[in-house]
């Protein structure tokens, strides 16, 4: 017999967590789609007579220098607008603290441990090639991250009946792991320190909580805020990306008296498709513009580093994630949800090797006086990335059948309220309304049968 404290690991969504979740991965796949035709669009100019004319664009530079804002187009995409991704990010974390996954300490045990072992494992991978290889330990963390557009896209495409317990542990993990992935920025990636600046930067975000939760309103107000907070952020030399997470954990989550929405739901709605739509696209095109040839696809299986974050991406995401939610499971005394396999996880978890957005930026990060060396990082994060959706793709079409059994039970709806009939089953009105529902199909059909005798008896011969 079951012990009174075990409890479903990937079990049925509250309807409103599912509702969320649905609108989340609407705008996030559509973000993801941009997000592949950005990178297609880099690699075609960065491989065609255009060449020279994309880098003109990528390098031109721009802004008060004054304020050590003179920055390329590429760095004003990789600290600029990647910080409204990390702003949603944040507010997503927040989210997921007070009403979702992380809510519940011992709920939120496994997703938090299949990311940190999914970010270890990979780190782990990376090391062991590049000490065998006598390469540099610069970038344990390039394959450390998962990119939640692009396996968002990839679930588009293939993964269209994964059940949406499945989809809401990979959106979690994605946010734990953005969590991590800042954190090692912040920490490992951070040379020199303004402490003057970071200061005036943290009684910026103290003002921006006062305001926020005194219930001050306006845009013209705020948005002027986090630039200026945003703009000492990096004048500290920590990342300007974390000034976004912090901003976005700021935000008010409940719901007061008389608000339909709480102010982090009101916001994320608003920026969500600016991030998905235009920041990360934007990102996108002026990262992932790396020359590919025969031998710079050979450097990458041949040279430590590169493949150090291929076989991170693709055997340790998925080692990682698949372990450490087995050892969370096990250890924590969850059990599987019965309608899933611990295969349905393994597939899940090989989404997680699509390690775009953050790799590629920690990847510019970890060797930023060796360009060739950064170029040939790039080029396995979107090597490994590739065959990370893959494989995934391969491993969710295989489950595919089960996975459409499992949706439409999720999805069915005989009552027509509006309302799938699993989060009914226990409501007495439900079972009194599906009664009359089949009561009156039964004299319907009841009837027709009448009918059908009537003009039998009509027909015959007299």
């Amino acid at each position: 017999m079951a012990a009174p404290n075990h409890r479903k690991f990937l079990g049925r969504l509250s309807l409103p967590e599912r509702t969320f979740l649905t609108d989340a991965l609407r705008t996030e796949t559509v973000g993801g789609v941009l997000l592949l035709v950005a990178a297609i669009a880099a690699l075609i100019l960065a491989n065609t007579p255009l060449s020279d004319f994309y880098e003109d664009v990528r390098d031109f530079r721009a802004g008060p220098g004054s304020l050590h804002l003179n920055l390329s187009v590429a760095s004003w995409a990789k600290d600029g607008l990647l910080t409204i991704f990390f702003f949603v990010a944040g507010i997503e974390l927040k989210r997921e603290l007070v009403a979702g996954e992380l809510r519940d300490p011992r709920a939120a045990a496994l997703p938090v441990v299949a990311a940190a072992c999914g970010m270890a494992v990979p780190a782990l991978f990376y090391v062991i090639v590049n000490a065998g290889g006598d390469g540099s330990m610069s970038g344990w963390a390039v394959p450390t991250a998962t990119d939640i557009a692009f396996a968002l896209a990839v679930l588009a495409v293939i993964g269209t009946s994964l059940p949406s317990a499945l989809r809401a542990f990979l959106l979690t993990l994605a946010v734990v792991d953005d969590l991590f992935a800042i954190l090692i920025i912040a920490v490992f990636f951070t040379t020199e320190i303004d402490f003057l600046a970071l200061g005036l930067s943290l009684v910026g975000l103290v003002l921006f909580w006062f305001l926020h939760h005194k219930d001050v309103r306006g845009w013209y107000l705020f948005v002027p805020l986090a630039a200026v907070i945003w703009a000492l952020m990096h004048a500290s030399g920590v990342h300007a990306t974390v000034a976004g997470v912090a901003m976005g954990l700021m935000l008010r989550c409940t719901v007061r008296e008389g608000e339909k929405h709480s102010p982090a739901e009101r916001i994320e709605h608003l920026v969500r498709p600016l991030s998905a739509g235009l920041a990360v696209p934007l990102f996108a095109l002026f990262a992932a513009g790396v020359a590919v040839s025969g031998k710079s696809i050979g450097d990458v299986f041949t040279t430590p580093e590169p493949l150090g974050v291929v076989l991170g991406l693709v055997l340790g995401k998925t080692i990682g994630v698949f372990g450490g939610s087995w050892l969370a499971a096990r250890f924590t005394r969850a059990e599987l949800n019965e309608d899933l396999a611990w295969a349905d996880v393994f597939a899940v978890a090989s989404l997680a090797g699509i390690g775009f957005t953050v790799s590629l930026l920690i990847g510019e990060l970890a060797f930023p006086d060796d360009p060739l060396l950064t170029g040939e990082v790039k080029a396995a994060v979107l090597i490994g990335s590739l065959i990370a959706a893959v494989v995934a793709s391969t491993l969710l079409k295989m489950r595919d059948v089960k996975y459409r059994r499992l949706c439409a039970e999720e999805d069915r709806d005989e009552d027509e309220d509006g309302i799938p009939d699993i989060y009914e089953l226990d409501k007495p009105e439900y079972h009194l309304r599906m009664a009359a529902i089949h009561e009156a199909k039964a004299a319907e059909h009841r009837r027709l049968a009448e009918v059908a005798a009537g003009s039998a008896g009509d027909d015959s011969p007299a």
